[in-house]
């Protein structure tokens, strides 16, 4: 557990970046900060290790004072994300990641052993670790930034904007890989965004912060959409905080129908191996083409594709592909009010 005790950082101006700060982020879950820009949440993740000076106040790590460690100690335990990686540049993909390895004083062999492991892990080939990172995409930089952040397999990840400078196909692809990883690794993540989204997908607990780090809700996402605590909280989280909530449900919680039939007028028409081409409704033109939603897709994907869809029904897909049923909007509409009442109760 990383633990904040009335934790302040001031500046010589006199400007409280933090301003009396008591939080417990659990271990071996993610807690996600998320505030405007100046609301102190990126000073409050470097304080952990150390980056950043506190003023006064205390910070533990399951009960250490980080004060009372070696920052260089200190640091070689956590693992830290920034935005575009963050890498070497002068240096090739696997030197990057095996960095705190070497420096720990790793065998050269194993260190670069667990450093093409951790390439695959993040879904890179091996042929990639003598490339440099301006050989790299974006995508692919960030990939090497979260090997080498688990390169010696540190209890805590601090990670600041990590997702943020990529397009949004890649994030999205990120996002899902980070959450994977989270789930056979459970480290005690610090993770800080902007973005309520990511937030919301990304977090079992999220800190909403105003200025000077003060948090104004600390709650589980599902809690924090239904019940706002306050106005600024309910503002920041948007108009379509319900809809938000449906990022939470996976897409195979929501009730299936069969396409054997037309619906709405239209056909699903789909290749020999059954997966989706488009819907057809028989006046002679293209099929208007359709994306499957898969196993790992939520309720909110559901929706974007139901509402996109002519015929109003999202397609469900195999791992492989294949059409396994069809969500209609009025399905979607039931699960989210359902949802809404539990949260609320």
């Amino acid at each position: 557990m990383i633990r904040f005790d009335d934790v302040t950082k001031q500046y010589p101006d006199g400007t409280n970046a933090v301003d009396h700060l008591s939080i417990e982020m659990p271990t071996g879950q993610i807690t996600v900060l998320v505030g405007s820009s100046g609301s102190g949440k990126t000073t409050t993740l470097r304080m952990i290790n150390r980056m950043i000076e506190p003023t006064s106040g205390s910070i533990t790590i399951d009960d250490g004072d980080v004060m009372k460690m070696r920052p260089y100690e200190l640091r070689r335990g956590i693992g830290y994300v920034i935005q575009q990686g963050g890498l070497f540049p002068h240096r090739k993909v696997i030197d990057n990641v095996t960095t705190v390895p070497i420096l720990l004083g790793w065998d050269k062999k194993k260190a670069r052993q667990r450093g093409l492991e951790l390439l695959e892990l993040v879904g890179l080939p091996k042929n990639f670790a003598d490339r440099y990172p301006a050989q790299l995409s974006g995508g692919q930089q960030q990939r090497v930034g979260v090997a080498r952040a688990l390169a010696a397999d540190p209890p805590v990840l601090l990670m600041d904007e990590p997702f943020g400078a990529v397009d949004p196909i890649v994030r999205a692809q990120l996002q899902q890989e980070f959450l994977s990883l989270q789930q056979d690794l459970h480290k005690t993540v610090v993770f800080v965004t902007h973005d309520v989204d990511e937030a919301v997908l990304l977090g079992e607990q999220i800190a909403v912060m105003t200025t000077g780090a003060h948090v104004e809700q600390f709650a589980t996402p599902s809690e924090l959409l239904a019940r706002p605590a306050n106005t600024f909280v309910a503002d920041f989280l948007g108009n379509d905080r319900g809809l938000k909530l449906l990022s939470l449900v996976p897409a195979s919680d929501v009730g299936m129908a069969d396409v054997s039939e037309l619906v709405n007028g239209w056909q699903l028409v789909t290749d020999p191996e059954r997966r989706p081409v488009g819907w057809a409704n028989g006046d002679g033109a293209a099929p208007v083409p359709v994306v499957g939603v898969g196993p790992h897709g939520t309720a909110r994907s559901l929706l974007d594709a139901a509402v996109s869809a002519p015929s109003g029904y999202a397609v469900r897909v195999d791992d492989d592909g294949r059409v396994v049923g069809v969500v209609s909007y009025s399905a979607i509409g039931r699960l989210l009010t359902d949802k809404l009442k539990a949260a609320r109760a």
